[in-house]
């Protein structure tokens, strides 16, 4: 939940208790602005990549498969809360699976939005955000991680990797950021980083399955 973690002000509270750092955003006004913030953001927050699991990793499970359990601490916290975002965690794996994944919510009725860290089938940790969030919830239906990451190595992250030294730095479900020629559409960015050379965005259709866009930068 790296990118998550830095839209988390100092209400962001631990199973343990520790407390995140406070950071904040500029509103959104378009789409290209909102993607250029998640861009900016993701780079800061997540230069040295996604966080290692250590000697006691737990189980890798693909985004999907923690849906229900940071559903269930949503609601549990508001009933309307919708995901309007996901995020891994910890590094990825040529599957598509994480150790952990990240998942933001939004409830209207509470004009909030909170975040939950999912391992293991458990929630790890839970944040409330401490300014206003634009962004709408993601569709119902789209594809999972392992899904995503196959169309994106397909289409140009396997090449990069193998060309540049790369490796998968980032995965991130999000609506209405990154697709040009489908502003309201839900996408997976996936982002490639390199010593040697610029970053690989992949965006992928999250309802179809398709690469839509690719840059680097």
């Amino acid at each position: 939940m790296n990118l998550i973690r830095a839209l988390m002000g100092p209400g962001s509270v631990h199973p343990g208790g520790s407390r995140y750092a406070r950071s904040h955003r500029e509103p959104c006004t378009s789409p290209p602005i909102r993607a250029l913030f998640f861009i900016t953001s993701l780079f800061f927050f997540t230069w040295c990549g996604a966080t290692w699991a250590g000697d006691n990793p737990s189980p890798p499970f693909s985004a999907r498969a923690g849906l229900d359990a940071a559903v269930n601490a949503a609601h549990a916290w508001a009933t309307d809360a919708q995901l309007v975002y996901l995020e891994n965690d910890e590094v990825v794996g040529p599957d598509g699976n994480a150790g952990r994944w990240g998942y933001l919510f939004y409830s209207e009725n509470r004009g909030r939005a909170r975040g939950y860290s999912i391992r293991d089938g458990k929630l790890d940790e839970a944040a409330d955000l401490d300014f206003e969030l634009d962004a709408p919830p993601v569709s119902t239906t789209w594809i999972d991680s392992n899904a995503a990451l196959a169309a994106a190595e397909k289409k140009a992250g396997a090449e990069y990797c193998l060309a540049n030294n790369g490796r998968l730095a980032t995965m991130l479900l999000i609506r209405g950021a990154f697709h040009e020629r489908t502003p309201d559409a839900t996408t997976w960015a996936i982002v490639y980083t390199s010593p040697t050379a610029p970053a690989l965005f992949v965006v992928v259709d999250a309802a179809k399955g398709e690469v839509v866009r690719m840059w680097r930068g």
